[in-house]
């Protein structure tokens, strides 16, 4: 038993490690990308590709069929079986024809809604030509989610990384010219062409190894009937997530401005979406090695679901706490000095992410399972206590309050999901993982407090001291597990 665990830590470490560093390379092009939007277009700017980054991500999360989770789980669980099957061939073809079919109904639905959707977003139709033009955008996301399903169901992990790679240069090298030449007109023309980018970068790969084919006959597709249930709940899930980021941005926009926008975006980006590096092995190795694990197995399921949670906090502890201390330097180096304005927000919003380490891993189990229901559930808890939360704490007390309420709604959503997957799957927290948590967690929460409390020279030869307590407590927990 000792053996079985040291090998799934070792192999949640190794691919946690890989596809964090890859994500980690992608944060950095990312970052430069970004550093010259801010410059660019500014705050204003800034706001505007939020907006059209939430609302399509909703559009496309809509009108998708959730085949960016269920259809890896079919994938794997085909491929498992047998990986050289005419069945995981059929599969394979069903998934991208049921993307076809996705990328079609997404891009007639945007254009048909396009008034719709700039009526909401903006108050008014000046923006209806703007959604007609990113109409294909829906189509070409769905194309690339489909591709993606099959390469990840088939442990593609090279190739996906290096197309993941070469999607974030490229978006570096068309937007910035296209803003830099055109300014804000030159944001829906970037949209576009780094989406077609992607599609060529990631079907380079996955057509390699399965030649394109597709088929529309209706008992072909007809097939995909347990696909698509499982992922309308996943759809319906992304709505409410989406529409609930949507919805946020919203009410900031007519509460505040586009600069308000553009701020929040700022410090939610800079903390969720690029501190979260470490989570990009979920979807990738942990979702199909999870969905592997029989449905019985409940010591199977609890020993990946804790040896990913134990690697997420090993890795990430140190690197939030660097973050926290370092964010007063990296934020306007990052963006300007005009986003000084969310830095405290920022660095709350930072603490939110060791909650996101210890549920991340919780929440996938639902799908690995199938329980359509209970993901829907979940999701859509959180999707509502994220919006309310949120909108009520900045009323309150501005960009501060945001980063509050995040980190509220995330210890909230921890605790739902604790005692909710206790129940239906029965899961346990093991002992391994309580102790660095109870470790690593209040570490956290004493460089928030340094950063809140101390000025010059003492303040970074305390934060130093911190990081490097962290760092020494993930060294000495990799040390204690064996052949690693």
């Amino acid at each position: 038993m000792n053996t079985e665990k040291h090998n799934s830590f070792r192999h949640a470490l190794k691919y946690t490690s890989i596809f964090g560093g890859v994500q980690g390379l992608n944060v950095l092009i990312g970052l430069i990308r970004n550093k010259f939007v801010a410059v660019i277009l500014g705050p204003a700017g800034m706001g505007l590709v939020s907006l059209y980054n939430s609302t399509s991500s909703l559009m496309s999360n809509l009108t998708g069929l959730g085949l960016s989770m269920s259809g890896v789980r079919r994938v794997s669980e085909d491929y498992d079986e047998n990986p050289d099957s005419e069945k995981l061939l059929d599969t394979v073809k069903l998934i991208r024809s049921l993307s076809v079919v996705a990328a079609i109904f997404g891009t007639l639905i945007c254009m048909l809604f396009s008034g719709v959707l700039s009526y909401f977003t903006f108050g008014d139709c000046s923006h209806v030509y703007s959604f007609l033009a990113l109409s294909p955008l829906i189509g070409m996301m769905a194309i690339i989610t489909g591709e993606l399903a099959v390469m990840k169901g088939i442990r593609m992990l090279r190739p996906l990384a290096l197309a993941t790679l070469f999607n974030v240069v490229a978006a570096l090298f068309i937007s910035v010219p296209l803003f830099y030449c055109y300014g804000m007109k030159g944001i829906i023309p970037s949209f576009l062409l780094v989406s077609f980018s992607q599609i060529l970068f990631t079907m380079h790969y996955s057509c390699r190894r399965f030649p394109f084919r597709i088929s529309f006959r209706r008992e072909f597709l007809s097939r995909g009937n347990t696909i698509i249930k499982l992922g309308v709940a996943f759809v319906l899930a992304g709505v409410f997530s989406s529409g609930s980021e949507f919805l946020i941005r919203l009410f900031l926009n007519n509460l505040g401005s586009l600069d308000t926008v553009g701020l929040y975006n700022a410090g939610y980006m800079i903390t969720i979406v690029y501190g979260g590096l470490v989570f990009s092995a979920m979807e990738t190795d942990y979702f199909p090695r999870l969905s592997a694990v029989g449905h019985d197995d409940k010591v199977g399921q609890n020993s990946v679901v804790n040896r990913q949670v134990e690697v997420s906090l090993v890795l990430i502890s140190p690197m939030l706490i660097a973050f926290i201390i370092a964010l007063p330097v990296i934020l306007p180096l990052l963006f300007s000095s005009k986003f000084n304005a969310v830095l405290t927000m920022t660095q709350v919003t930072v603490l939110a992410l060791y909650m996101r380490a210890l549920k991340l891993p919780l929440s996938y189990m639902a799908l690995a399972k199938g329980d359509s229901k209970s993901f829907l559930f979940l999701e859509g808890v959180y999707a509502v206590v994220a919006f309310v939360l949120v909108s009520v704490m900045y009323w309150l007390f501005g960009f501060v309050g945001t980063g509050w309420a995040l980190l509220l709604t995330a210890v909230l959503d921890f605790l739902m999901l604790t005692l909710y997957t206790k129940h239906k799957y029965g899961y346990t927290m093991s002992h391994d993982v309580f102790k660095i948590a109870v470790i690593q967690l209040p570490l956290g929460g004493l460089a928030f407090a340094l950063s809140q409390s101390l000025y010059g020279l003492s303040y970074w030869v305390a934060g130093i001291a911190v990081t490097l307590i962290s760092s020494a407590v993930s060294y000495m927990t990799l040390r204690r597990k064996k052949n690693i």
